[in-house]
């Protein structure tokens, strides 16, 4: 019984089969080509140079936006490193002002001293 089974479906699916290729031989594809091989290179080639030049363009730009950012940094730096070397000048200023009075100061403390001590001696 088992084996008729068998047979059975496998007659059914040779059925299906044969039914499935007459459809596929009774139909009719329609293919249609475009057959102009012609190439408008000059317009290929324009299309190209623009896309080129753009990329070139952008690239300029976001090149001199770099070096502009860059240069204003470095102008930024160089006036904070004038600032600085400036302050520093006008300390060593005040400091050799201040050194000068405490060697007046010096002066002035051993002139004593010597005036004290001459008189008596």
């Amino acid at each position: 019984l088992e084996q008729e089974n068998k047979v059975g479906l496998f007659l059914s699916h040779l059925q299906e089969l044969a039914e499935l290729q007459r459809t596929i031989s009774e139909t009719s594809v329609v293919l249609s080509m475009d057959n102009n091989r012609y190439l408008d290179l000059d317009s290929i080639i324009a299309e190209v140079k623009a896309q080129y030049e753009d990329i070139a363009k952008k690239s300029r730009a976001e090149a001199e936006a770099l070096y502009q950012s860059q240069y204003e940094e470095l102008q930024s730096t160089a006036g904070r490193h004038s600032d600085d070397l400036r302050n520093a000048k006008h300390e060593i200023s005040e400091l050799n002002r201040h050194v000068q009075r405490l060697k007046a100061e010096i002066e002035g403390v051993k002139k004593q001293v010597g005036y004290r001590i001459l008189p008596k001696l």
